[in-house]
């Protein structure tokens, strides 16, 4: 009767809390399996809270059971202790979800797939960013939690303290990168000198901004290559961003053309091109006489377009154009080397009297002049 008693003593609470956790197990991970691939709100919240829910519920419950047991001692501190660690790391999980699933909520209800994606791109990059130090930190707080519940660790952070400034000293030097990257994700989440999407020019290279970590940023090159760069790097360091205010972009196309190209012709045509280009954003269409030289001049004809990719397009379009209208309208304003070969005079030209004297800049030369 007695060991009965015993036996009832510990089977009782643990066999509950065995039971009611295997219910809440399978109740779990049936919600789960039920709602996924659905999208919408309330299937994604169950799809976040029920599997940290699966195991961190049943963790609990037997937590409490050990406490309604007699069981005394070492046996019931190590017993406490595994499931008080089990249910910490179920907890941050659950809340390292969450986090995500609301930056996936933002990042989903302000899509960059529009024309206009200026303030969507500015939302994601702050949802992005944010959400990967909230879950660095959450992290971060759920491993010291769990550390500090054994004595040993906390032994040796009472030592840490006692030297802290010394090993402060040494932490702050081995991490500087870590912190240093940190403290740059937060100003690029808080003033956005870069957003997803931007087009920036980086170290030579042209590329979009595809990704923005904790730690670093991928720039998509032109190329389809992928650029790595730390986020510290984009506050220490100069780079163009091309979509900082609006995507909006100017676009140029240089010609060296002769002397006698009909500059008027030539801006016609232009005017031509870009009317009948569909990525002409119908703002600028210029074309100027830039430069001279002795053999040609250069022409400078102007465009603008509504992103980047377009203007690029656009440029190469006008190039193209222009260069065949040239060549069958007006050939000679084609840019040529001109070389003439005469005979030589068999005596020289007579000056007249007075002619080096006349000719002479006033204060151009020191001396008598060349005779």
């Amino acid at each position: 009767m007695a060991e009965w008693t015993v036996i009832r003593t510990y089977a009782l609470p643990l066999g509950a809390a065995i039971l009611v956790g295997v219910v809440v197990w399978t109740l779990m991970l049936w919600l789960f399996r039920r709602t996924r691939g659905r999208d919408y709100r309330r299937a994604r919240i169950v799809r976040v809270v029920s599997l940290p829910l699966a195991f961190f519920l049943p963790l609990l419950f037997l937590e409490m059971a050990l406490g309604a047991t007699p069981l005394q001692g070492r046996a019931l501190q190590a017993a406490q202790h595994l499931l008080h660690v089990g249910v910490v790391a179920c907890l941050t999980w659950l809340l390292v979800r969450a986090v995500a699933a609301g930056e996936r909520a933002i990042v989903r209800s302000h899509p960059i797939e529009v024309a206009d994606n200026l303030a969507a791109r500015r939302i994601q990059t702050q949802a992005r960013v944010l959400s990967r130090v909230l879950m660095g930190a959450i992290v971060l707080c759920g491993v010291a939690v769990v550390l500090l519940t054994f004595p040993q660790v906390r032994q040796v952070g009472k030592t840490l303290l006692a030297s802290a400034g010394i090993v402060g000293l040494v932490a702050g030097i081995a991490a500087r990168p870590v912190f240093g990257n940190l403290i740059a994700g937060l100003q690029i989440a808080l003033t956005q000198p870069i957003r997803l999407d931007d087009v920036v020019i980086v170290e030579g290279e042209w590329g979009r901004i595809e990704e923005i970590g904790s730690s670093y940023v991928v720039v998509r090159i032109w190329d389809e290559r992928r650029m790595v760069v730390p986020l510290s790097w984009f506050i220490e360091n100069p780079f163009q961003n091309w979509t900082r205010r609006s995507a909006d972009l100017l676009g140029t196309a240089f010609l060296w053309l002769d002397y006698r190209t009909p500059v008027a012709a030539v801006r016609a045509e232009l005017e031509r091109i870009c009317h009948e280009a569909q990525l002409w954003d119908g703002r600028v269409c210029v074309t100027q006489v830039t430069e001279t030289n002795e053999h040609a001049i250069q022409v400078r004809l102007l465009v603008s377009a509504r992103n980047s990719g377009d203007a690029f397009d656009l440029r190469c379009i006008v190039r193209e154009r222009m260069i065949d209208f040239l060549a069958r309208e007006h050939p000679y304003a084609l840019p040529r080397l001109r070389a003439e070969i005469g005979r030589q005079a068999e005596a020289p030209y007579p000056l007249q009297d007075g002619a080096p004297e006349d000719v002479r800049s006033p204060g151009a030369e020191d001396g008598a002049p060349a005779a």
